[in-house]
């Protein structure tokens, strides 16, 4: 009976440890989470109460909103070219960085100092370092004679500029590539050189195969990310120029606090929920056929 008591007030003590938790979980994610999903059946303009119109946002936002579609283009080019250029980079600077150098703790420490800058204060500082009068990337571009784009303020150049802006970031990622070559067993290096393999060899069939489960990590968040893209548009472009940079988010953002359709941009939310589930899924069911895991 006292043993009973004793694991009683245990369970009680961890019930009341875990509460605090489970009262913000259900107030403030899976509350707002619920009550998204009933406004998207909604017409409900914050001022007014909710009235239901069953599928008419879904309807709207497939059929009547053209801006959806770009800015569902504008944020699938972000991702494709994107993603696999941030994924690139920062295993080459990892790659490099993992050679047992002297001042290697110094420059992991530049690398990654970026990535931790806050985005507004990343946002107003690449707008000054890609100005096209007086911005450091068109000086150092005129100083070899050629002419600096518009950058921001083209409609071409204006997504290949978020992209180099995102590859400045690298670092959060190149941390993560570091503990995943530092975890690849020195024996496979060494049998490889017996066998003769030189250094794109080792690369390709001891470093690449054992990285899989690291890239295939940094792929998906990548991925996930970068579908909600919004801070960078917000403060840099607002959308433009002919919104070559309203990208997904920025739009509902737009549909919701703007616009105040809150109906409609729960919706919105909810077909963004349904494509990055479809590519995480999709990553999921691809994985098989290229990260390998090693057996313990």
């Amino acid at each position: 009976m006292g043993k009973f008591k004793k694991n009683k007030e245990e369970i009680i003590t961890a019930y009341l440890c875990v509460l605090p938790w489970s009262l913000g979980l259900s107030i403030f994610i899976i509350g707002p989470i619920i009550a998204s999903l009933i406004f998207s059946f909604m017409d409900y303009s914050v001022v007014l109460p909710p009235k239901f119109i069953g599928l008419a946002n879904y309807k709207k936002m497939f059929f009547g909103d053209p801006l959806l579609w770009k800015s569902l283009y504008n944020t699938l080019y972000m991702t494709v070219i994107g993603v696999p250029l941030n994924i690139i980079l920062s295993l080459s600077v990892a790659l490099l960085l993992n050679q047992k150098v002297k001042g290697e703790a110094f420059f992991r420490t530049i690398f990654y100092l970026p990535s931790v800058v806050p985005q507004v204060a990343m946002s107003l500082l690449w707008m000054w370092i890609l100005n096209p009068q007086v911005g450091l990337v068109n000086y150092i571009l005129s100083l070899f004679g050629i002419k600096g784009p518009m950058w921001l303020a083209s409609e071409q150049w204006a997504k290949p500029a978020f992209i180099i802006m995102g590859l400045w970031g690298i670092g959060g990622n190149m941390v993560i590539f570091l503990a995943g070559l530092q975890n690849i067993p020195q024996h496979l290096y060494d049998a490889a050189t017996v066998d003769g393999a030189n250094i794109w060899q080792r690369f390709k069939y001891v470093t690449l195969p054992m990285l899989s489960p690291t890239i295939f990590f940094v792929l998906v968040m990548g991925i996930i990310g970068t579908l909600q893209i919004f801070t960078q548009a917000y403060i840099m472009t607002a959308g433009g120029p002919m919104d070559a940079t309203l990208f997904y988010v920025y739009h509902l953002f737009n549909k919701a606090f703007r616009d105040f359709h809150m109906g409609y941009a729960s919706a919105m939310a909810w077909f963004l929920f349904i494509i990055i589930f479809a590519a995480t899924m999709l990553n999921l069911k691809l994985a098989p056929k290229w990260v390998y895991y090693e057996a313990e």
